[in-house]
């Protein structure tokens, strides 16, 4: 696909993402990275930071251009509220959300390959009036599409953890997990990393949901009743998934060898891992969407905007797994 083009929206607008956009712009990339975003924002906090930036118009119809140190393309988003790093104004949240829209479309119509998200405040956007759970879910209603399954992968995806459920109090997981909606996961899970990561048969290692993968029925029924049926009807469509497997010993480097994936039945049960593996460098990655989106795996620091002690790891990240998953899309 030659130059990829990369939609950055940097999200909460009194958090480290403009910083992020701003310190990712200082070196070269071999994607053209178009920030979609108030211009004034970034100048403003470059200009915080002592960092030099030129911003350039996006052109949608012309080819991609590398990134040259020092510059972002940008594609204007005007933001309501001046933004005062640190300090949140729910004035903003619907900038925030039109950064998102903007971006989505643009990738929707075919003039970007993927879209990178900055972190995003949530407590502040609900307070502005809008049911807003997060990212996923709401880029899923925008993009009328199932609902996506969250995946975590590092840098150079030695480890990619997949989440059957996502951010729900643990009493409820047990419930969440059906038959009908597990296995949809694994169908999701399956398809995307064929066609994005460029897989021709991926091997999927399924967690049980309870102590021991529930010892037989010992430590609890999940297993019997549910995951085991689901990761059997995978199989017989052709999907190479293994499990339900015990957590505690599923991340050994034996299971792993492998494997290309592992799907957790919650939150905690995954994520401790590939954050332990590499916090700086772990990418958040929806799979299901119909378009490619990564994300950083952190909030919106808000006690670090404006500062020096921005790390720009976990984006960097994000634009090379995004880079990456397109190409492998289109062929590349």
């Amino acid at each position: 696909m030659g130059i990829p083009r990369l939609l950055l929206t940097p999200g909460e607008p009194a958090g480290i993402g403009p910083d992020l956009a701003v310190r990712i712009a200082q070196h070269a990339h071999g994607a053209e990275i178009v920030a979609v975003a108030d211009p004034d924002l970034l100048r403003e906090r470059a200009h915080a930071l002592g960092l030099a930036l030129t911003l350039e118009s996006v052109d949608y119809s012309a080819a991609p251009r590398v990134q040259a140190a020092g510059t972002l393309a940008i594609d204007p988003v005007a933001m309501p509220a001046t933004a005062q790093a640190g300090v949140l104004d729910a004035r903003n949240a619907d900038y925030v959300l039109a950064t998102l829209d903007r971006a989505v479309d643009q990738c929707q119509a075919g003039v970007a390959a993927a879209l990178v998200t900055g972190p995003v405040h949530k407590a502040v956007i609900n307070q502005a009036g809008h049911r807003f759970s997060g990212h996923t879910g709401y880029l899923a209603a925008r993009c009328d599409s199932q609902p996506p399954v969250m995946m975590l992968t590092t840098d150079d995806a030695s480890l990619r953890v997949c989440l059957a459920t996502v951010h729900m109090p643990l009493s409820e997981v047990p419930g969440a997990i059906r038959f009908d909606e597990l296995g949809q996961c694994i169908d999701t899970i399956h398809q995307q990393l064929i066609a994005r990561f460029g897989l021709d048969r991926p091997r999927i290692l399924v967690a049980g949901l309870n102590p021991h993968a529930g010892e037989a029925g010992y430590l609890g029924r999940e297993e019997i009743d549910t995951i085991a049926p689901a990761i059997e009807a995978a199989r017989e469509r052709g999907i190479d998934a293994i499990g339900p497997l015990p957590a505690d010993t599923l991340f050994t480097p034996d299971r792993l060898a492998d494997a290309d994936a592992v799907l957790a039945m919650y939150h905690d049960q995954g994520l401790p891992v590939i954050k332990h593996l590499g916090f700086s460098r772990t990418v958040n990655v929806s799979l299901g969407l119909p378009i490619v989106r990564t994300s950083v795996d952190h909030g919106t620091a808000l006690a670090l905007a404006g500062t020096e002690h921005v790390n720009t790891g976990s984006l960097e990240a994000a634009l090379k797994i995004a880079a990456d998953m397109a190409q492998a899309e289109h062929g590349a």
